[in-house]
């Protein structure tokens, strides 16, 4: 029989049943928001101080790239040490670093805002893979991870169109350090609710075994041979990359916003209409984040066969909305091509992560999903970085808005001719594959 799809009335069963996933999700909630809350400003901040479209290419890919070279490193500390120690960490050292942004209000100081831009995607770097890899600890069976994921990213998507709507608007009205000192207590938020959670970490104890042979370069190396071994798993996370193309949007849309659609409402000044049609177009980019996983959830449930063909679907509406977005005659129509491109990298996000969590072993989790992030960051990056060097060398950024659209569609065509084959003749996996041995109660009570 095939799994259930994804429904609205599990996520509230996941939330009202399971206590350590509604403080994760909690966390997500507080801390993602005040993270786009402030990119607004951040972003904005870089235009009016440089004119460039270059400063925010070099801002998104600071955003991103950083966590490459922390990755080797991020993934073993993940797999030796407790995750939630790890995330409260990276969460107290992400407030510190926000604060410090504050000092940052002129164009002497651009300096620092990328330097404290990279320290920040550092800490990311850290907190990301351990909350990933934490969710198998926290659920039962292959369909409450799914449910789990498809749930952290229509919250990631939702927080991200509130943050964006919003943050235009605190930004404009209150200025930068406000949304800086907002983003701060977010960070020490989500630290407080995750201190409140208590489950097994059995790879602490798995690690505590093995101290001897698996520690750091061997360490290292024992993940690379784990991703390696197994082509289909090698498939999953190339995924990332593929979605990674679409970081040219980081640069693309604030340019729409502040050139091309400014949102002119009560005789606001230039500067300030840039900022809001920046929020606007970002916020539709969310507001399609949460509808891809809230309705291709529906068809594909934790069904595995369904995932794989997901994300081919979503790889092509990637594509199709981001040539009608370079089209668009206003800011309405602009809008809802974003919704149709990212739902579709939406949708290729949460059934990738999912599937990527069936095909793991726990004690290898936080290598996989750093290595995993890693190709996502460096093609963001260099997407990012391209699109701001041809905006500033001239190039309409509508064209840029159609290439990325075009570029999007390779990474399909890749996954239908190779990817989805690596399956070819798999037999039906069976309606729901019972928690494994080290997701039950292994813990005394008081852990639980």
């Amino acid at each position: 029989m095939r799994p259930a799809p994804v429904s609205l009335r599990d996520y509230g069963r996941l939330l009202r049943q399971n206590r350590n996933y509604r403080l994760l999700w909690a966390a997500q909630m507080v801390s993602e928001i005040g993270d786009w809350l402030y990119a607004v400003a951040i972003y904005s901040l870089l235009l009016e101080l440089t004119g460039k479209a270059s400063s925010v290419a070099t801002a998104v890919v600071l955003q991103v790239l950083p966590q490459v070279f922390i990755a080797p490193v991020a993934g073993v500390v993940n797999d030796r040490f407790s995750r939630r120690r790890v995330m409260i960490f990276a969460d107290l050292a992400r407030a510190a670093i926000v604060v410090t942004m504050l000092l940052a209000q002129s164009r002497q100081s651009i300096w620092l805002i990328y330097l404290l831009l990279f320290g920040e995607t550092l800490m990311w770097g850290l907190f990301e893979p351990g909350r990933t890899a934490t969710i198998p600890n926290l659920t039962r069976g292959e369909h409450e991870t799914a449910v789990a994921n498809a749930l952290g990213s229509t919250t990631w998507s939702l927080n991200f169109a509130l943050g964006f709507f919003a943050g235009g608007l605190v930004a404009a009205a209150f200025g930068p350090a406000t949304v800086f000192l907002l983003n701060a207590g977010s960070f020490l938020a989500s630290a407080a609710l995750l201190a409140r959670m208590r489950f097994a970490e059995p790879h602490v104890g798995e690690a505590g075994s093995r101290a001897g042979d698996g520690a750091g370069f061997a360490s290292m190396l024992e993940g690379i041979r784990y991703i390696a071994h197994d082509r289909r798993r090698l498939a999953i996370m190339l995924c990332k990359a593929g979605l990674g193309l679409l970081g040219a949007n980081w640069v693309i849309l604030p340019i729409l916003g502040e050139r091309v659609f400014p949102v002119r409402v009560g005789g606001i000044d230039p500067a300030r209409a840039g900022m809001l049609g920046m929020s606007v177009l970002l916020g539709s980019r969310g507001l399609g984040a949460l509808m891809g996983p809230l309705v291709a959830g529906q068809w594909a449930g934790s069904h595995r066969p369904h995932l794989r063909k997901g994300i081919l679907v979503g790889f092509g509406a990637i594509g199709i909305g981001y040539v009608l977005l370079s089209a668009a005659p206003n800011v309405w129509l602009a809008c809802a091509a974003l919704v149709i491109s990212h739902a579709g990298g939406s949708v290729v996000w949460v059934f990738s992560t999912t599937l990527l969590h069936y095909q793991t072993e726990d004690r290898f989790r936080g290598r996989v999903f750093s290595a995993d992030f890693s190709f996502l960051t460096m093609t963001m990056a260099a997407a990012s970085s391209v699109a701001g060097a041809a905006i500033d060398r001239g190039v309409p950024v509508r064209q840029v808005a159609m290439f990325t659209g075009l570029v999007a569609w390779l990474p399909a065509v890749l996954w239908g001719l190779f990817g989805l084959p690596l399956w070819k003749g798999e037999s039906p996996a069976p309606d729901e594959t019972p928690p494994p041995a080290w997701e039950e109660p292994a813990a005394p009570p008081s852990a639980r």
